[in-house]
């Protein structure tokens, strides 16, 4: 719900190009943590760090529902983005933890199969609230609901941490004998607080610069632009040598690179990821203003991946489980059905298109896409010792974010550069004087009748800046079918990592 309701938050400040430009320091910030994150859960423990993540999230939405300006929304889009992805870090780890590597591939799959039912109800529930509370209720209910939904596994961690503590299977940790001044020093060190910061501020300014220049009078060559894209580039390249010669604990888990199918699934996953949030971010937007249609069936359509790349899961899952195979499910099915179903959109997704097209392309798609998910987690498990697990699971996660985030930069600078040019040529010289506030908000894009010549016009500067971003997601493929062809071949099937109870 919080996808569907962010062009309305951003038209109603008149800001819709700035859609994607929302996720980008949201997903940017959320990767960065995940890799201290992987670290709270081992010091201090499965069920704290699950409550930090319940608490950011709901901090999140609380701030989005009392936002007055596009600044407010996005710095809770990031409390609320560290939270989700921690959840869903803690999830997998969970299950990491709990399952035979063979049957892991099945049991990630399990967990994500709750989409199937809230895909379905998000829609009308998003169409709902916005035609009678509005978005700041649609996002004040979730501050409580969250919560209280969260509470029961959370009960779960808490009470099975106790019985592991009380049995004598989690060794006393002796007193650290620190002040709090040191045990500041010391977690800073270990955290790599440092690093972090260095890293994620420089990637922000370098990537925020791409989608803020439309904006200044200057264009590229504006102050604040120039000083963004300076600043970014300094800190990125004093990360790097700080990371070298001077952290005392590395922020990227550097040994683990060393392994050729390791470091080629964060190559794929980077690729892939941006991809996705290339031909994706103005997607919705696209649905409703080019084809006209309802707020739930914009929904149903944009989530054909989440369905389809859900139950595809479970299907591929079942297959890992016997056939015990990665990289040929991946090379052989999983990126070629991507391609071909991106590459179809090139044609497909236009204003003069049958919508069927559209939604054949984005099953192809799911298909592909749940193939590769479950697999490039799979991979960077299957070649790593258990104790290594949360690190290159939180650094696949990183990088997965990372890429969407430039992802999105890319989206929206292309977006910001090339729809109001569109949209000056194809308008109707009675809309020219209008042209700002078209392109500023997806309800007034909307508002036009179908059929008249300013819609026509609103709906093939759609189409044509959406056609230049689907060549743009294509090409990035290319990385995706050089690095998995690059894995090793890894049979998960006779593989074993770790005892005790397991499903």
């Amino acid at each position: 719900m919080t996808f569907t309701l962010t062009p309305y938050v951003t038209s109603s400040f008149q800001e819709h190009s700035l859609t994607a430009t929302t996720s980008i320091i949201s997903s940017l910030v959320a990767g960065l943590f995940k890799l201290p994150y992987a670290k709270i859960i081992d010091i201090w423990g499965r069920h704290q760090g699950f409550a930090l993540m319940v608490a950011s999230c709901t901090l999140g939405l609380i701030m989005m529902a009392a936002c007055n300006n596009v600044q407010t929304y996005c710095a809770a889009q990031v409390f609320y983005a560290v939270g989700y992805n921690g959840i869903d870090f803690t999830l997998t780890i969970f299950v990491a933890d709990t399952s035979k590597l063979k049957n892991r591939a099945l049991m990630i799959a399990f967990v994500a199969s709750p989409w199937l039912v809230t895909t379905w109800a998000y829609g009308p529930a998003a169409a709902s609230i916005l035609n009678t509370i509005g978005f700041r209720w649609g996002f004040g209910v979730w501050a409580i609901v969250y919560p209280l939904a969260s509470a029961p596994l959370f009960y779960v961690f808490y009470t099975n941490n106790g019985k592991a503590h009380a049995a004598g299977l989690v060794p006393a940790r002796p007193d650290s004998g620190r002040t709090t001044a040191q045990s500041a020093v010391y977690y800073a060190k270990e955290f790599d607080v440092i690093g972090l910061l260095l890293l994620s501020a420089g990637l922000g300014m370098f990537l925020l610069s791409f989608s803020l220049y439309s904006y200044q009078a200057s264009g590229w060559h504006s102050a604040l632009i120039i000083s963004l894209l300076t600043f970014g580039i300094l800190l990125i390249i004093s990360f790097a040598l700080y990371e070298r010669f001077l952290a005392p604990v590395t922020f990227i888990p550097w040994a683990l690179m060393k392994d050729r199918t390791v470091f080629f699934t964060y190559t794929m996953v980077a690729s892939f990821y941006c991809a996705y949030a290339l031909w994706d971010s103005y997607f919705y937007s696209f649905l409703v203003v080019v084809f006209d249609i309802s707020v739930a069936n914009a929904t149903y359509i944009t989530n054909i991946y989440t369905i389809g790349s859900c139950v595809w899961a479970l299907v591929i899952g079942v297959v890992i489980k016997f056939s015990g195979r990665l990289k040929t499910h991946a090379l052989f099915f999983g990126v070629p059905t991507t391609v071909l179903g991106v590459a179809l959109m090139i044609k497909f997704r236009q204003p003069d298109t049958p919508i069927g097209y559209i939604v054949m392309c984005h099953i192809f798609i799911a298909c592909g896409g749940g193939t590769l998910v479950i697999c490039e987690q799979m991979t960077v498990m299957a070649v790593s010792r258990h104790q290594h697990i949360p690190a290159v699971l939180a650094m696949e996660a990183t990088i997965a974010n990372i890429g969407s985030s430039i992802g999105a930069t890319i989206a929206a600078a292309m977006w910001t550069g090339i729809f109001p040019v569109k949209l000056a040529q194809f308008l109707p010289a009675g809309a020219q004087a209008d042209l700002a506030n078209i392109y500023g908000s997806l309800d007034v894009q909307s508002s036009y009748a179908v059929g008249t010549p300013t819609r026509d016009g609103i709906n093939a500067a759609y189409g044509e800046t959406q056609k230049l971003m689907l060549i743009a997601a294509t090409s990035l493929y290319a990385i995706t079918l050089v690095s998995v062809m690059l894995w090793k071949e890894v049979n998960v099937k006779d593989t074993k990592q770790i005892r005790g109870r397991l499903i």
